[in-house]
């Protein structure tokens, strides 16, 4: 079973601590999915404060950290304040064994305080990327994206972004389909892109036909499997190109091109998942205009080949 270990500490947001608990908590048997054994620590055991004015019981100490195949800061309490000389050398000590490393929002911070972020790529609220990067220059900052995974380390911007990022982590461990049916429980999107946009510069009005852009991407999602234009997306929408394109980067934080390579990858994850077809049938379906560029995308953005991808989630289910 795959341990996470949670990190705890005085002074934590109920919200962030929760994200990961309700994420990895969940009975995924229910789902099709092995559970996660999941461990809350702190430095030491019992009360630990909490923003909110309640503190909560903590039943594990670092200790945890040994045993945990992942280890989670799910944020922290300020940039400014300094992680103790034992919160430091226990996660350096799970990384260096090769435990999955984890900081949300200002937990990337701690992360770079422990040395583990030198040369790697991270993300962190937006709020604080000024202070990360004079803090940090030898880190690799993404101002704007969602959540950022390199190899065994991931970080994430703040709030809902660590949502999208513990959703991307059940993704890995377990596919595609049974990080929606996850996300389909919560209630949230089941799947924006890391490099999507931490936010939206500004909403659209009621004058300007807030349902057209959606009613325009509905019909995308039911016409992936063919090729797909702006100026198609803008009809739909009633719009001209132009005035599309820019309310489209509004309300999704990412461009046409992005939004439609991450929905073709995701159908092509589900269909490589349930082994249906050949990788030229899952190409097609997911509507990519050749199977070398589906290879090339695929293997881009997720760093494994379809067959090897496929492969590996047929075993798991055998």
């Amino acid at each position: 079973m795959h341990t996470i270990a949670v990190i705890a500490y005085d002074g934590i947001s109920p919200f962030h601590l929760s994200v990961p608990c309700i994420v990895f908590g969940d009975d995924l048997l229910r789902l099709g999915a092995p559970r996660y054994a999941l461990r809350v620590c702190a430095e030491r055991t019992g009360a630990v404060s909490t923003l909110s004015g309640f503190a909560i019981q903590v039943e594990h100490d670092l200790a945890a950290l040994e045993q945990a195949d992942t280890v989670i800061i799910p944020s922290w309490s300020s940039p400014e304040a300094q992680p103790s000389a034992a919160m430091l050398s226990a996660l350096q000590k799970a990384h260096a064994r090769g435990a999955r490393v984890v900081g949300l929002c200002l937990g990337t911070f701690v992360l770079a305080q422990a040395g583990l972020l030198q040369g790697r790529s991270a993300s962190t609220h937006w709020a604080w990327a000024d202070d990360f990067a004079k803090d940090h220059p030898g880190v690799k900052l993404d101002r704007h994206a969602l959540y950022t995974d390199d190899g065994n380390i991931t970080t994430s911007a703040g709030t809902a972004a660590a949502i999208d990022c513990c959703l991307h982590l059940i993704r890995v461990d377990h596919g595609a389909e049974i990080a929606n049916r996850v996300a389909r429980r919560l209630v949230v999107a089941p799947h924006r892109h890391g490099n999507q946009s931490q936010y939206i510069e500004m909403p659209l009005s009621e004058t300007e036909r807030p349902d057209a852009v959606s009613a325009a991407l509905d019909w995308a999602m039911a016409h992936l499997n063919e090729p797909i234009n702006v100026e198609q997306l803008a009809q739909k929408a009633h719009m001209s190109p132009r005035n599309f394109s820019r309310h489209f980067k509004r309300k999704t934080g990412a461009t046409i091109v992005q939004w439609l390579q991450h929905q073709r990858l995701a159908v092509a994850q589900r269909l490589l998942e349930r082994g249906d077809g050949s990788i030229d049938q899952v190409a097609e379906t997911a509507g990519f205009g050749s199977t070398v560029s589906f290879r090339l995308q695929f293997t881009r953005m997720f760093s494994i080949s379809p067959a090897s991808y496929r492969k590996q989630f047929l075993h798991r289910e055998g």
